[in-house]
């Protein structure tokens, strides 16, 4: 099942894609499940938003692909590195992403990301699954050189429009069906590679968080970025496919 969260006729509302029309449903699915208004919308006629606005918190996994972690002058650690984004920086499909003028360099990070649909506490990593609603695409925008500068990542990877998310949610998402991540700056390859290469698995990330801070419904796992990572300019377009999930679709502007 694919759920989207849209705007239409000035109003935001939640769907279900059925081939080019949306099935309206009666309210947020994450909280008031999959009852239908027996609406049904053109999805041509529509304004796709961000699929999940996070209650709390957009949990990240840095350097969990080996091949990006020796691009960044490391190893993989052991255990997942986690940060937090601010749920502030999160944009919908065909939103700007603004370069803010304290950076010099901003870069995208095409990434898996989880949505949790259930609270989560001390969640062993055998039942972690269960606590997901679905899955859809995300892009770790980074600051690099404030990344680099500041000895920590909240600035770097938290500034307005930082957290691109979309275009749907997919419930129904296999994560051993073999999904690579594509990243293309204004059509051009810059990523490839499987989410199988992750080092820490999403149930694993889902066990490890959970231990330390509570999951709420609505809060978003970024699961980390392959190799491949690098700058975007003001007006270049920065498309981030998954299999099975789509393209999630933004074009940079200055500040």
């Amino acid at each position: 099942m694919r759920v989207v969260r849209f705007s239409h006729n000035d109003a935001i509302r939640f769907g279900i894609v059925d081939e080019t029309e949306l099935v309206v449903l009666a309210g947020d699915p994450l909280f008031a499940g999959f009852e239908t208004t027996g609406e049904r919308v053109p999805l041509g006629e529509v304004a796709l938003l961000a699929p999940v606005i996070p209650r709390s918190k957009i949990v990240c996994v840095g350097k969990n692909y080996r091949d990006h972690a020796a691009e960044m002058g490391g190893e993989a650690p052991e255990a997942p590195l986690l940060f937090l984004k601010p749920n502030t920086a999160v944009i919908g499909p065909g939103d700007a992403i603004v370069r803010p003028p304290q950076s010099e360099r901003t870069d995208f990070e095409g990434e898996l990301a989880v949505v949790i649909g259930r609270v989560a506490k001390n969640v062993p990593a055998s039942a972690a699954l269960d606590y997901v609603f679905g899955y859809t695409i995300g892009n770790d925008v980074t600051a690099r050189d404030l990344q680099k500068s500041d000895g920590q990542w909240a600035r770097a990877k938290g500034f307005d429009t930082f957290c691109p998310l979309g275009p749907a949610i997919e419930t129904d998402f296999d994560l051993d069906a073999g999904a690579r991540i594509v990243t293309r700056v204004d059509g051009e390859v810059r990523q490839d590679g499987p989410i199988s290469d992750m080092v820490h698995s999403v149930p694993d990330i889902i066990a490890y968080a959970s231990a330390a801070f509570t999951l709420l419904p609505g809060d978003v796992i970024l699961t980390g970025t392959p190799a491949g990572i690098g700058p975007f300019e003001a007006g270049q377009t920065v498309e981030v496919e998954i299999t099975g999930l789509g393209t999630l679709r933004n074009t940079a502007r200055n500040a």
